[in-house]
């Protein structure tokens, strides 16, 4: 079997001399669930982190867009967000824009090696691991890596941002 492809992301952390490991996975391309990714790759949906992408209110384009990664297991509060951000109100960007601003597509946002350097807003509970899973910058891949790398990387600030998911109608 041929060793997984280097990504942008995993180009990155070899440049800093930073250890991990590549997983890949089978891509449902129309489940792209990060429960579904922590199954595929034989991990607990709380210590696979996702990237998902938000900017303040009523801006446009890369003004005020930050990243913010959360357990796949939970969802984004973006009061938490807006007050860690410090902005009033904050929205997550428009599925359509995500590949012009980070480069990445749904599946496949990471903080790591995106097109512009945003500011990276990382929920608590990644210091509970000794490893997380992030994806690698495109589907089908993640990353494993120790939170505290992952945070130097990234310069993520450390927030409380996720809330569990709402039981739609439950």
């Amino acid at each position: 079997m041929k060793p997984p492809a280097k990504t942008n992301a995993a180009r990155l952390l070899d440049q800093m001399g930073i250890r991990y490991e590549l997983r890949e996975y089978e891509v449902d391309p129309n489940d792209l669930a990060a429960e579904t990714v922590a199954a595929k790759i034989g991990l607990p949906p709380e210590q696979v982190f996702k990237t998902l992408v938000a900017r303040p209110e009523g801006k446009s384009g890369a003004n005020g867009v930050v990243m913010a990664v959360i357990p796949g297991d939970q969802e984004l509060n973006l009061k938490a967000l807006a007050a860690a951000a410090s902005e009033k109100k904050m929205e997550l960007v428009p599925m359509k824009e995500l590949q012009a601003l980070t480069g990445y597509i749904r599946g496949g946002v990471t903080a790591l090696a995106a097109k512009r350097d945003f500011p990276v807003f990382v929920d608590e509970t990644i210091e509970l691991f000794d490893v997380i899973s992030i994806s690698a910058g495109l589907r089908g891949l993640q990353i494993l890596i120790p939170p505290g790398d992952y945070l130097r990387v990234t310069k993520g600030r450390i927030a409380r941002l996720a809330q569990p998911k709402k039981n739609d109608g439950l």
